[in-house]
């Protein structure tokens, strides 16, 4: 079978720059899928039962053999700086504690079920050894593993382990996508959080940068 990798991303925003001249079509349930003939990425928005709905829309595209859970993520090791890589081929639930994908990997990556403060990172740190932590890593590598497939998460680093910004999970909205305008409004009304909102959109953009060079590399690799 000819190697044909999907990636799954929680938002369009963090491939779009991959994505940029491919096919692109929106399916229910707020869902959008990318291709060029080759590979597939799909976005659903953020948390486990989007990644879900994104992992079974990519497999309805094409004859998938490869996943990869790819976008940003917080630091849990201090070490880590932004636009760092995190890349892992097991991912740890924290809802669960369960253990996906192969034994070995290169990072610890716990996945979670909202955006958390700088404290939990610290905790996820120290309980899991956590490199980092996502949204739907987790979820992807279990429908990897139940559909036989190869798994790789590939995280940049948007917001490093002491970088706090409490309250961003009440903008999650209903699909999973994160509610930019009402965000925006909310700091806009709150010049203290203002150096921390520059910060958090220029530490995004090279974590995105980053994250964009990883996918192209991986995505050559299959050619």
């Amino acid at each position: 079978m000819t190697s044909c990798t999907a990636i799954i991303a929680a938002l369009p925003r963090e491939v779009a720059d991959l994505v940029r001249g491919w096919e692109r079509r929106e399916l229910g349930h707020k869902v959008l899928v990318y291709t060029d003939g080759r590979s597939v990425v799909a976005c659903a928005g953020m948390g486990a039962a989007r990644a879900s709905l994104a992992v079974d829309a990519a497999m309805a595209t094409m004859p998938v053999t490869r996943l990869i859970s790819a976008g940003l993520a917080g630091a849990c090791d201090p070490k880590l700086k932004v636009g760092d890589l995190v890349r892992a081929s097991a991912v740890i639930d924290a809802t669960t504690a369960e253990r996906c994908g192969s034994e070995e990997s290169s990072h610890v990556l716990v996945s979670v079920n909202r955006i958390v403060s700088a404290a939990e990172k610290a905790r996820l740190h120290a309980e899991y050894g956590a490199d980092a932590v996502d949204m739907e890593a987790a979820a992807v590598a279990q429908m990897a593993q139940e559909h036989g497939l190869k798994f790789q998460a590939i995280k940049a680093i948007s917001d490093e382990a002491e970088f706090a910004m409490e309250g961003l999970s009440r903008f999650a909205g209903p699909h999973g996508e994160f509610r930019e305008y009402a965000f925006a409004l909310h700091a806009a009304l709150r010049p203290a959080m203002w150096r921390q909102v520059i910060a958090l959109g220029r530490n995004s953009s090279i974590a995105i940068s980053s994250l964009i060079h990883a996918l192209h590399d991986e995505l050559n690799s299959d050619q």
